[in-house]
Formats: structure tokens, C-alpha cells, sequence
């Protein structure tokens, strides 16, 4: 038995888990809600920084405050970019724009590997009952593993380079561990959930060919066998036909 629906199952937990990780990124920030409320990506002192807050927690969608330990996000809009001269009307510590075309890039590529994540979801029904399905899930999900791939890495300079900034202003920051732990997480369960349609895919041929390699040496062993036997018999026959006609004439 081929091991591809049990490959193509697995699979699917994979990339849903991964889009499951990547809408609660995205919520992060957006909604008012626990624990979407406590999802970021850098968290730093902005304490005189222009207009900013004392604390100020960067999302996708806006540059938020902290009360109780929460996001308070007012004017959330996509795209929200990590730029602090252009956030707080400053130019203290970064003097520049450095991040702000990474994080913007980072919105885009994350909701396009989220749409391919939940195609190859769907697609990933096809991968149980055929060969050709798990191929075609693998590539589709291939591409969402692409854009997150992308997208985690982009997350990881802008703000990594970010928090040292500012730990080398002398001021407190940190990264968000929900946000850096879903985004890495969602590109791993979406790897092996690449690998495993592959090899559900390539497994499910062998074993096809396999079966019909073996079944085609029965077949025609069985033919041959048959053949022999007939033409066995049909010089057994005359002879001793022909021996028992000499031993009569005798």
C-alpha cells in the first residue's frame, strides 16, 4: 500500500497550521482582541521621540502604544512600515529611512503566502486519491513557502537591525517572540509539508510501476509455462506413438 495518503494528510495539518500561524501574525495589531492584542514585532523605548509614546510596539497595520501589557493601535492601516523618522517626525537615532521599503515589502509578500498557503489546502484534498494531486499541492505550496520565506527573512533584518539601534541609543527594545515564532514556525511546517507531498508523489509512482512491472512477469510467466508445456506435449506424443507402432510390427 502506498504511503501517500498518509503523507498527503499529514501535509495538510502542516499547511494549515502554517496559514493558521500567518493569520494570527497579520491580526496582531489590527484587532482589539486577546492575545492578538499582545502580538508584535519590535517593542521599544520611544520616550522623546517626537510624538511617540514611552513604549511603542511596531504590528503590520500601526505603531501601537502598550496599557496593561497591551496593544492600543489607533489609525491601524496596511502596510504600516517600521520608521521611526517617518512614525514620530524625528530623525533621532536612525537619521533615515533605512527599513521602511522592508517592512512595507513584508505586508505584500505575507498575504500573497497566505493565499497560496490556503490554496494548496485546498488543493491538498487532491494529494489523498492521487499522485498527480500531491505534485500539484507541491507546487503551489512551494510558492507559499517562497513569499513566507521571504517575508520572515525581511521581518528578521529590518527589526533585528532595529532593537540593536536602539539598544545602542541606550534605550530598551526587545523583538516580539509571538510574531518572530509564528513567522519562522509557519515557514517550517510549510518545508516539510513541501517535502512530504513530494515524496508522497514519487513514492506513489514507484509503487505503480512496481505493481505493474510484477504483475506483467506473472502474466507472461504464466503464458510461457503454458507454451512449453504444449509444445512439450506435442513431441512426447509422436515418439511414443512411434515406439509402440515398432514394438506391434515386432
Amino acid at each position: 500500500m502506498t504511503p501517500r495518503p498518509a503523507l498527503a494528510l499529514v501535509s495538510l495539518i502542516l499547511i494549515a497550521g502554517a496559514a493558521l500561524l500567518i493569520f494570527l501574525t497579520l491580526l496582531g495589531g489590527a484587532i482589539d482582541k486577546n492575545p492578538t492584542n499582545q502580538f508584535y514585532f519590535l517593542e521599544a523605548n520611544t520616550e522623546g521621540l517626537g510624538d511617540a509614546a514611552p513604549l511603542t510596539r511596531w504590528t503590520f497595520w500601526s505603531s501601537c502604544s502598550v496599557t496593561n501589557g497591551r496593544n492600543v493601535c489607533p489609525g491601524v492601516r496596511p502596510a504600516y512600515p517600521f520608521d521611526p523618522r517617518g512614525n514620530f517626525g524625528t530623525e533621532d537615532i536612525f537619521g533615515g529611512r533605512k527599513y521602511f521599503l522592508e517592512t512595507r515589502f513584508m505586508f505584500a509578500f505575507v498575504i500573497i503566502g497566505l493565499f497560496f498557503a490556503v490554496c494548496a489546502l485546498f488543493l491538498g484534498v487532491l494529494a489523498i486519491v492521487s499522485r498527480i494531486g500531491s505534485f500539484l499541492t507541491s507546487a503551489t505550496c512551494s510558492i507559499a513557502l517562497f513569499f513566507q520565506t521571504v517575508t520572515a527573512a525581511l521581518m528578521t533584518a529590518a527589526y533585528v537591525q532595529g532593537r540593536d539601534a536602539f539598544r545602542a541609543a541606550d534605550r530598551t527594545a526587545s523583538l516580539g517572540r509571538y510574531n518572530f515564532g509564528f513567522m519562522w514556525a509557519a515557514v517550517a511546517c510549510l518545508f516539510l509539508a513541501t517535502v512530504m507531498l513530494c515524496v508522497g508523489g514519487v513514492l506513489g509512482r514507484k509503487d505503480k510501476t512496481y505493481s505493474s512491472r510484477t504483475g506483467g512477469r506473472k502474466f507472461f510467466g504464466r503464458k510461457k509455462s503454458t507454451r512449453s508445456n504444449r509444445d512439450r506435449g506435442s513431441f512426447i506424443d509422436p515418439e511414443r506413438q512411434r515406439r509402440m507402432d515398432k514394438e506391434d510390427d515386432d
